[in-house]
Protein backbone atom coordinates (compact mmCIF):
# COMPACT_ATOMS: atom_id res chain seq x y z
CA UNK A 1 0.00 0.00 0.00
CA UNK A 2 1.09 3.73 -0.93
CA UNK A 3 3.43 2.51 -3.26
CA UNK A 4 4.19 4.13 -6.76
CA UNK A 5 1.89 5.83 -6.35
CA UNK A 6 1.18 9.93 -7.38
CA UNK A 7 0.48 11.87 -4.10
CA UNK A 8 -0.61 15.58 -3.66
CA UNK A 9 0.71 16.72 0.39
CA UNK A 10 -1.42 19.70 1.15
CA UNK A 11 0.17 21.95 3.98
CA UNK A 12 3.53 21.12 5.18
CA UNK A 13 3.39 21.62 9.51
CA UNK A 14 4.71 18.52 11.31
CA UNK A 15 2.26 16.13 9.47
CA UNK A 16 2.67 16.85 5.88
CA UNK A 17 6.22 16.71 6.40
CA UNK A 18 6.36 13.33 8.13
CA UNK A 19 3.84 12.20 5.49
CA UNK A 20 5.80 13.62 2.62
CA UNK A 21 9.08 11.88 3.97
CA UNK A 22 7.59 8.62 4.52
CA UNK A 23 5.60 8.39 1.05
CA UNK A 24 8.63 9.15 -0.44
CA UNK A 25 10.82 6.76 0.77
CA UNK A 26 8.31 3.97 -0.12
CA UNK A 27 8.90 4.99 -3.94
CA UNK A 28 5.90 7.11 -4.37
CA UNK A 29 6.07 10.60 -6.73
CA UNK A 30 5.07 13.17 -4.02
CA UNK A 31 4.21 16.43 -4.29
CA UNK A 32 3.78 19.21 -1.44
CA UNK A 33 1.84 22.46 -2.18
CA UNK A 34 2.19 24.90 0.84
CA UNK A 35 0.99 28.79 1.11
CA UNK A 36 3.97 29.83 2.46
CA UNK A 37 7.02 30.62 0.66
CA UNK A 38 9.89 28.89 1.10
CA UNK A 39 11.83 31.37 3.03
CA UNK A 40 8.33 31.08 5.44
CA UNK A 41 9.37 27.49 6.06
CA UNK A 42 11.77 25.47 7.92
CA UNK A 43 14.87 25.40 5.97
CA UNK A 44 16.27 21.94 7.55
CA UNK A 45 12.63 20.44 6.48
CA UNK A 46 12.99 22.00 3.11
CA UNK A 47 16.12 20.52 2.95
CA UNK A 48 15.78 17.17 3.67
CA UNK A 49 12.32 17.21 1.46
CA UNK A 50 14.05 18.38 -1.96
CA UNK A 51 16.79 15.59 -1.12
CA UNK A 52 14.76 13.08 -0.90
CA UNK A 53 12.91 13.96 -4.31
CA UNK A 54 9.58 15.66 -3.20
CA UNK A 55 8.08 18.44 -5.72
CA UNK A 56 7.85 21.35 -3.58
CA UNK A 57 4.88 23.67 -4.83
CA UNK A 58 5.29 26.92 -2.07
CA UNK A 59 3.54 30.33 -1.68
CA UNK A 60 0.33 29.85 -3.74
CA UNK A 61 -2.08 26.56 -4.77
CA UNK A 62 -2.47 26.76 -8.48
CA UNK A 63 -5.63 26.29 -10.11
CA UNK A 64 -4.31 23.42 -12.39
CA UNK A 65 -2.16 21.34 -9.61
CA UNK A 66 -4.80 18.65 -8.82
CA UNK A 67 -5.56 16.70 -11.46
CA UNK A 68 -6.27 12.99 -12.90
CA UNK A 69 -3.04 11.96 -12.15
CA UNK A 70 -3.13 11.62 -8.73
CA UNK A 71 -3.77 8.58 -6.54
CA UNK A 72 -4.23 10.48 -3.20
CA UNK A 73 -4.48 14.00 -1.37
CA UNK A 74 -2.90 13.81 1.70
CA UNK A 75 -4.60 16.65 3.73
CA UNK A 76 -2.97 19.16 6.84
CA UNK A 77 -5.93 19.15 9.55
CA UNK A 78 -5.40 22.62 9.86
CA UNK A 79 -6.69 22.84 6.15
CA UNK A 80 -9.93 24.35 5.63
CA UNK A 81 -12.36 21.12 4.37
CA UNK A 82 -14.02 23.21 1.96
CA UNK A 83 -10.32 23.85 0.02
CA UNK A 84 -10.31 23.90 -3.97
CA UNK A 85 -8.31 20.88 -3.71
CA UNK A 86 -10.44 18.96 -1.62
CA UNK A 87 -13.36 20.17 -3.36
CA UNK A 88 -11.64 18.79 -6.87
CA UNK A 89 -10.33 16.07 -5.17
CA UNK A 90 -14.14 14.89 -4.64
CA UNK A 91 -15.36 15.57 -8.35
CA UNK A 92 -11.90 13.55 -9.46
CA UNK A 93 -13.14 10.80 -7.02
CA UNK A 94 -9.54 10.82 -5.46
CA UNK A 95 -9.17 9.57 -2.12
CA UNK A 96 -8.59 12.40 0.80
CA UNK A 97 -6.85 11.01 3.45
CA UNK A 98 -4.13 12.71 6.47
CA UNK A 99 -1.51 11.61 8.20
CA UNK A 100 -3.01 9.86 10.61
CA UNK A 101 -4.67 7.46 8.22
CA UNK A 102 -1.80 7.08 5.83
CA UNK A 103 0.39 5.53 9.01
CA UNK A 104 -2.65 3.75 10.43
CA UNK A 105 -2.89 1.64 7.06
CA UNK A 106 0.51 0.80 7.53
CA UNK A 107 0.81 -0.47 11.32
CA UNK A 108 1.48 -3.55 11.88
CA UNK A 109 -1.04 -6.05 12.55
CA UNK A 110 -2.03 -6.43 16.32
CA UNK A 111 -1.42 -2.67 17.73
CA UNK A 112 -3.61 -1.55 19.97
CA UNK A 113 -5.12 2.20 19.78
CA UNK A 114 -6.77 4.19 22.54
CA UNK A 115 -8.28 6.94 20.71
CA UNK A 116 -9.12 10.40 22.85
CA UNK A 117 -11.44 13.16 21.65
CA UNK A 118 -13.82 15.54 23.00
CA UNK A 119 -14.22 18.85 23.09
CA UNK A 120 -12.50 19.62 26.78
CA UNK A 121 -10.17 17.72 28.49
CA UNK A 122 -8.61 15.57 25.71
CA UNK A 123 -5.34 16.63 26.16
CA UNK A 124 -5.42 15.98 29.72
CA UNK A 125 -7.19 12.49 29.65
CA UNK A 126 -4.96 11.78 26.34
CA UNK A 127 -1.45 12.67 28.86
CA UNK A 128 -2.31 11.18 31.83
CA UNK A 129 -3.64 8.00 29.71
CA UNK A 130 0.02 7.86 28.41
CA UNK A 131 1.83 8.28 31.80
CA UNK A 132 -0.41 5.57 33.31
CA UNK A 133 0.37 2.78 30.41
CA UNK A 134 4.07 3.90 30.03
CA UNK A 135 4.16 2.91 33.65
CA UNK A 136 2.78 -0.36 33.55
CA UNK A 137 4.00 -1.19 29.76
CA UNK A 138 7.23 1.08 29.50
CA UNK A 139 8.37 0.70 25.62
CA UNK A 140 5.78 -0.86 24.46
CA UNK A 141 3.69 2.77 24.56
CA UNK A 142 3.48 5.64 22.48
CA UNK A 143 1.99 8.69 22.59
CA UNK A 144 1.01 10.06 19.21
CA UNK A 145 -1.83 12.17 17.35
CA UNK A 146 -2.33 15.68 18.05
CA UNK A 147 -0.22 15.94 20.88
CA UNK A 148 3.17 13.79 21.13
CA UNK A 149 4.44 12.56 17.82
CA UNK A 150 2.85 12.28 14.45
CA UNK A 151 2.00 8.44 13.51
CA UNK A 152 4.26 8.40 10.14
CA UNK A 153 6.95 9.87 12.57
CA UNK A 154 7.06 6.07 14.49
CA UNK A 155 6.19 3.40 12.27
CA UNK A 156 9.39 2.46 12.53
CA UNK A 157 9.57 1.68 15.76
CA UNK A 158 5.95 0.22 16.70
CA UNK A 159 5.60 -3.68 16.77
CA UNK A 160 2.63 -5.50 16.86
CA UNK A 161 2.63 -5.60 20.46
CA UNK A 162 2.57 -1.47 20.61
CA UNK A 163 0.23 0.33 22.63
CA UNK A 164 -0.71 3.99 20.91
CA UNK A 165 -2.35 6.44 22.71
CA UNK A 166 -3.84 8.90 20.93
CA UNK A 167 -5.47 12.38 20.77
CA UNK A 168 -7.28 12.62 17.53
CA UNK A 169 -8.70 15.74 16.87
CA UNK A 170 -12.03 16.69 15.05
CA UNK A 171 -9.79 17.65 11.99
CA UNK A 172 -8.02 14.80 12.05
CA UNK A 173 -11.01 12.60 12.50
CA UNK A 174 -12.84 14.13 9.31
CA UNK A 175 -10.65 12.33 6.98
CA UNK A 176 -10.34 9.00 8.56
CA UNK A 177 -11.82 6.34 6.42
CA UNK A 178 -10.65 2.72 8.34
CA UNK A 179 -8.89 4.13 11.07
CA UNK A 180 -10.43 2.00 14.10
CA UNK A 181 -9.25 2.41 17.89
CA UNK A 182 -9.82 -0.70 20.71
CA UNK A 183 -10.75 1.39 22.87
CA UNK A 184 -12.44 4.66 22.04
CA UNK A 185 -12.95 7.88 24.25
CA UNK A 186 -15.00 11.09 24.19
CA UNK A 187 -14.72 13.26 27.10
CA UNK A 188 -17.16 15.46 26.61
CA UNK A 189 -19.18 17.53 23.72
CA UNK A 190 -20.26 21.63 23.45
CA UNK A 191 -20.28 24.00 20.74
CA UNK A 192 -16.55 24.86 19.32
CA UNK A 193 -14.92 24.93 15.94
CA UNK A 194 -17.28 26.66 14.14
CA UNK A 195 -15.80 28.14 11.46
CA UNK A 196 -13.85 25.00 10.66
CA UNK A 197 -17.27 22.84 10.59
CA UNK A 198 -19.60 25.70 9.74
CA UNK A 199 -22.19 24.32 12.35
CA UNK A 200 -22.45 22.47 15.52
CA UNK A 201 -24.34 19.38 13.98
CA UNK A 202 -21.31 18.59 11.53
CA UNK A 203 -18.89 18.97 14.60
CA UNK A 204 -20.66 16.29 16.65
CA UNK A 205 -21.07 14.19 13.53
CA UNK A 206 -17.35 14.63 12.65
CA UNK A 207 -16.32 13.48 16.76
CA UNK A 208 -18.51 10.78 16.24
CA UNK A 209 -16.37 9.07 13.55
CA UNK A 210 -14.10 7.58 16.42
CA UNK A 211 -16.42 5.00 17.29
CA UNK A 212 -17.42 4.48 13.23
CA UNK A 213 -15.48 1.18 11.84
CA UNK A 214 -15.95 -0.16 16.09
CA UNK A 215 -17.52 -3.57 16.50
CA UNK A 216 -19.10 -4.97 19.56
CA UNK A 217 -15.30 -6.32 20.03
CA UNK A 218 -14.01 -2.96 20.94
CA UNK A 219 -14.68 -0.20 23.85
CA UNK A 220 -16.12 3.23 23.39
CA UNK A 221 -16.04 5.23 27.08
CA UNK A 222 -18.37 7.75 27.40
CA UNK A 223 -19.56 10.47 29.42
CA UNK A 224 -22.77 9.83 30.99
CA UNK A 225 -23.04 13.48 32.64
CA UNK A 226 -22.75 15.33 28.93
CA UNK A 227 -26.61 15.01 26.29
CA UNK A 228 -24.73 15.88 23.30
CA UNK A 229 -22.06 12.60 24.00
CA UNK A 230 -25.07 10.08 24.83
CA UNK A 231 -26.85 11.68 21.78
CA UNK A 232 -24.99 11.31 18.81
CA UNK A 233 -22.98 8.20 20.31
CA UNK A 234 -26.46 6.16 20.36
CA UNK A 235 -26.13 4.01 17.35
CA UNK A 236 -22.69 3.32 17.80
CA UNK A 237 -21.58 -0.83 17.22
CA UNK A 238 -19.09 -0.61 19.81
CA UNK A 239 -19.15 -1.97 23.37
CA UNK A 240 -20.19 0.92 25.85
CA UNK A 241 -19.00 1.98 29.00
CA UNK A 242 -19.96 4.92 31.06
CA UNK A 243 -18.45 7.39 33.59
CA UNK A 244 -20.06 9.68 35.87
CA UNK A 245 -19.67 12.74 38.17
CA UNK A 246 -22.74 13.08 39.64
CA UNK A 247 -23.92 9.45 40.89
CA UNK A 248 -22.88 5.75 41.34
CA UNK A 249 -23.35 3.87 37.82
CA UNK A 250 -22.29 0.41 36.88
CA UNK A 251 -18.89 1.85 35.43
CA UNK A 252 -17.14 4.79 36.48
CA UNK A 253 -17.64 7.38 38.92
CA UNK A 254 -17.63 9.44 42.02
CA UNK A 255 -18.73 8.89 45.41
CA UNK A 256 -17.83 9.73 49.06
CA UNK A 257 -14.38 11.72 48.23
CA UNK A 258 -13.06 8.76 46.51
CA UNK A 259 -13.46 7.24 42.09
CA UNK A 260 -14.79 4.00 42.16
CA UNK A 261 -14.27 1.45 39.33
CA UNK A 262 -17.46 -0.89 38.84
CA UNK A 263 -17.67 -1.08 42.69
CA UNK A 264 -13.50 -0.84 43.44
CA UNK A 265 -12.10 2.36 44.83
CA UNK A 266 -9.72 3.58 43.18
CA UNK A 267 -8.28 6.70 44.58
CA UNK A 268 -9.05 9.00 47.07
CA UNK A 269 -9.96 12.28 45.44
CA UNK A 270 -7.57 14.07 48.52
CA UNK A 271 -5.02 12.09 47.12
CA UNK A 272 -5.01 13.83 43.16
CA UNK A 273 -3.36 17.00 42.30
CA UNK A 274 -5.08 18.03 39.76
CA UNK A 275 -8.34 19.76 40.68
CA UNK A 276 -11.94 20.58 39.63
CA UNK A 277 -15.10 18.27 38.42
CA UNK A 278 -13.96 18.24 34.99
CA UNK A 279 -10.59 17.14 36.05
CA UNK A 280 -12.27 14.04 37.89
CA UNK A 281 -14.28 12.99 34.50
CA UNK A 282 -10.38 13.36 33.04
CA UNK A 283 -9.35 10.55 35.55
CA UNK A 284 -12.19 8.77 35.04
CA UNK A 285 -11.99 8.13 31.56
CA UNK A 286 -8.25 7.16 31.80
CA UNK A 287 -8.74 4.85 34.82
CA UNK A 288 -11.87 2.93 32.31
CA UNK A 289 -9.13 3.19 29.44
CA UNK A 290 -6.26 1.52 31.06
CA UNK A 291 -8.43 -1.13 33.06
CA UNK A 292 -8.98 -2.20 29.18
CA UNK A 293 -6.05 -3.54 29.86
CA UNK A 294 -5.75 -4.37 33.12
CA UNK A 295 -3.75 -1.85 34.84
CA UNK A 296 -3.34 -2.32 38.49
CA UNK A 297 -4.87 0.15 41.31
CA UNK A 298 -1.78 0.67 42.12
CA UNK A 299 -0.04 1.73 39.42
CA UNK A 300 -3.43 4.02 38.89
CA UNK A 301 -2.61 5.52 41.85
CA UNK A 302 0.47 5.84 41.63
CA UNK A 303 0.51 7.63 38.12
CA UNK A 304 -2.98 9.97 39.22
CA UNK A 305 -1.67 11.22 42.66
CA UNK A 306 1.88 12.47 41.07
CA UNK A 307 0.05 13.91 37.81
CA UNK A 308 0.34 17.65 37.95
CA UNK A 309 -1.60 18.18 35.04
CA UNK A 310 -0.79 19.46 31.08
CA UNK A 311 1.45 22.47 31.54
CA UNK A 312 -0.12 25.37 31.57
CA UNK A 313 -3.63 24.46 31.79
CA UNK A 314 -4.53 24.54 35.80
CA UNK A 315 -1.50 22.97 36.14
CA UNK A 316 -0.16 21.96 40.15
CA UNK A 317 3.46 24.33 40.26
CA UNK A 318 3.76 23.63 44.08
CA UNK A 319 2.90 24.66 47.66
CA UNK A 320 4.91 26.90 49.96
CA UNK A 321 3.82 27.37 53.59
CA UNK A 322 0.58 25.83 53.01
CA UNK A 323 -0.07 27.77 49.83
CA UNK A 324 -0.83 25.80 47.25
CA UNK A 325 -0.05 28.00 42.84
CA UNK A 326 -1.51 26.79 40.15
CA UNK A 327 -0.65 28.05 36.88
CA UNK A 328 -3.53 27.87 34.59
CA UNK A 329 -1.80 30.73 31.60
CA UNK A 330 -3.81 29.32 28.76
CA UNK A 331 -7.01 30.53 30.05
CA UNK A 332 -6.82 33.12 27.71
CA UNK A 333 -10.62 33.80 27.62
CA UNK A 334 -13.61 34.23 30.37
CA UNK A 335 -14.83 30.91 30.25
CA UNK A 336 -11.44 29.09 30.76
CA UNK A 337 -11.10 31.22 34.11
CA UNK A 338 -14.79 30.08 35.35
CA UNK A 339 -13.80 26.57 34.75
CA UNK A 340 -10.47 27.20 37.25
CA UNK A 341 -12.37 29.09 39.72
CA UNK A 342 -14.67 27.00 40.03
CA UNK A 343 -12.39 24.18 40.52
CA UNK A 344 -11.30 25.48 43.89
CA UNK A 345 -13.76 25.57 47.69
CA UNK A 346 -10.24 27.35 49.13
CA UNK A 347 -9.62 30.54 49.33
CA UNK A 348 -7.58 32.12 45.79
CA UNK A 349 -5.58 35.31 45.18
CA UNK A 350 -6.57 35.44 41.32
CA UNK A 351 -4.02 37.07 39.10
CA UNK A 352 -5.95 38.43 36.29
CA UNK A 353 -4.96 40.32 33.06
CA UNK A 354 -3.51 41.00 30.05
CA UNK A 355 -3.91 42.15 26.82
CA UNK A 356 -6.44 44.00 26.06
CA UNK A 357 -9.50 42.83 24.18
CA UNK A 358 -12.51 44.26 25.49
CA UNK A 359 -13.09 41.22 27.44
CA UNK A 360 -16.37 41.22 29.64
CA UNK A 361 -14.88 40.32 33.24
CA UNK A 362 -18.15 40.73 34.81
CA UNK A 363 -19.22 37.20 33.17
CA UNK A 364 -16.64 35.72 35.82
CA UNK A 365 -18.73 37.43 38.84
CA UNK A 366 -20.93 34.78 39.94
CA UNK A 367 -17.67 32.75 40.00
CA UNK A 368 -15.97 35.10 42.32
CA UNK A 369 -17.54 33.44 45.45
CA UNK A 370 -14.04 32.45 46.88
CA UNK A 371 -11.54 35.12 45.45
CA UNK A 372 -9.76 37.00 48.29
CA UNK A 373 -8.02 39.21 46.76
CA UNK A 374 -6.98 40.31 42.79
CA UNK A 375 -3.71 41.04 41.48
CA UNK A 376 -4.39 43.14 38.00
CA UNK A 377 -1.69 42.71 35.60
CA UNK A 378 -1.08 43.44 31.82
CA UNK A 379 -2.35 46.09 29.50
CA UNK A 380 -6.21 45.73 31.34
CA UNK A 381 -5.23 46.37 34.13
CA UNK A 382 -6.86 49.52 34.78
CA UNK A 383 -10.42 47.45 34.06
CA UNK A 384 -9.45 44.83 36.20
CA UNK A 385 -8.98 47.01 39.05
CA UNK A 386 -11.91 48.96 38.30
CA UNK A 387 -13.73 45.42 37.93
CA UNK A 388 -12.64 44.11 41.70
CA UNK A 389 -13.59 47.48 43.29
CA UNK A 390 -16.89 46.95 41.89
CA UNK A 391 -16.78 43.39 43.82
CA UNK A 392 -16.06 44.98 46.78
CA UNK A 393 -12.89 42.26 46.52
CA UNK A 394 -9.04 43.91 47.45
CA UNK A 395 -7.54 44.42 44.27
CA UNK A 396 -4.01 45.64 42.96
CA UNK A 397 -2.79 46.60 40.23
CA UNK A 398 1.15 46.28 38.51
CA UNK A 399 1.93 46.34 35.21
CA UNK A 400 4.23 43.31 35.02
CA UNK A 401 3.90 39.48 36.60
CA UNK A 402 7.03 39.79 38.60
CA UNK A 403 5.69 42.72 40.64
CA UNK A 404 1.91 41.29 40.96
CA UNK A 405 3.28 38.26 41.90
CA UNK A 406 5.65 39.88 45.08
CA UNK A 407 1.94 41.35 45.86
CA UNK A 408 0.40 37.57 46.03
CA UNK A 409 3.07 36.08 48.17
CA UNK A 410 2.93 39.30 50.84
CA UNK A 411 -1.19 38.19 50.78
CA UNK A 412 -1.13 34.51 50.75
CA UNK A 413 -1.72 32.57 54.06
CA UNK A 414 -1.62 28.67 54.52
CA UNK A 415 -5.00 26.68 52.86
CA UNK A 416 -4.77 29.60 50.16
CA UNK A 417 -4.28 29.17 46.34
CA UNK A 418 -2.51 31.60 44.18
CA UNK A 419 -3.96 31.37 40.85
CA UNK A 420 -2.85 32.42 37.56
CA UNK A 421 -5.65 32.59 35.65
CA UNK A 422 -5.70 35.40 33.25
CA UNK A 423 -8.59 35.39 31.26
CA UNK A 424 -6.27 37.54 28.91
CA UNK A 425 -4.24 37.00 26.11
CA UNK A 426 -0.75 37.59 26.53
CA UNK A 427 -0.09 39.45 23.36
CA UNK A 428 0.71 42.69 25.17
CA UNK A 429 4.05 41.48 26.87
CA UNK A 430 4.91 37.83 25.71
CA UNK A 431 5.21 35.78 22.22
CA UNK A 432 2.64 33.72 23.40
CA UNK A 433 0.91 32.67 27.00
CA UNK A 434 3.43 29.79 27.12
CA UNK A 435 6.35 32.22 28.35
CA UNK A 436 4.17 33.85 30.48
CA UNK A 437 3.44 30.51 32.34
CA UNK A 438 6.90 29.56 32.69
CA UNK A 439 7.48 32.63 34.25
CA UNK A 440 4.94 32.52 37.19
CA UNK A 441 6.39 28.76 37.71
CA UNK A 442 9.70 30.60 37.85
CA UNK A 443 9.04 32.27 40.18
CA UNK A 444 6.87 29.26 42.35
CA UNK A 445 10.38 27.55 41.90
CA UNK A 446 12.38 30.38 43.13
CA UNK A 447 10.22 31.03 46.62
CA UNK A 448 10.58 27.23 47.11
CA UNK A 449 14.19 26.95 47.03
CA UNK A 450 14.56 30.08 49.10
CA UNK A 451 12.19 27.91 51.57
CA UNK A 452 14.53 24.60 51.54
CA UNK A 453 17.36 26.60 52.00
CA UNK A 454 16.17 27.92 56.09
Amino acid sequence: MFENKKILILGLARSGYQAAVLLSKRGNTVVLNDSKKKEELEAEKIEELEKLGVELILGEHPDDLLDESFDYLVKNPGVPIDHKYVKRAHELDIEVLNEVEVAYRLLPKGVKIIGITGTNGKTTTTTLTYEIMKEAYGERVFLVGNIGFPLCSILDKVKEDSILVMEVSCQQLENLKEFNPCVGVMTNLSEAHIDFFKNYENYKKVKAKLFKNQTSKDVAILNLENEDVLDVCKDIKSTVKYFSSSKEINGCYVDKEAIYYYGEKVIDISDILIVGKHNLENCMASIMAVKEFDVTNEIIRKVISNFKGVEHRLEYVGEVLGVKYYNDTEATNIKCTQIALSSFKKPIILILGGLERGQDFNELTSFMKNVKAIVAIGQCRGRVLEYGSTLGIPTYSYEFLKDGFGKCVELARPEDVVLLSPASASWDQYKECEVRGSEFKGYVKELMEKEEEK
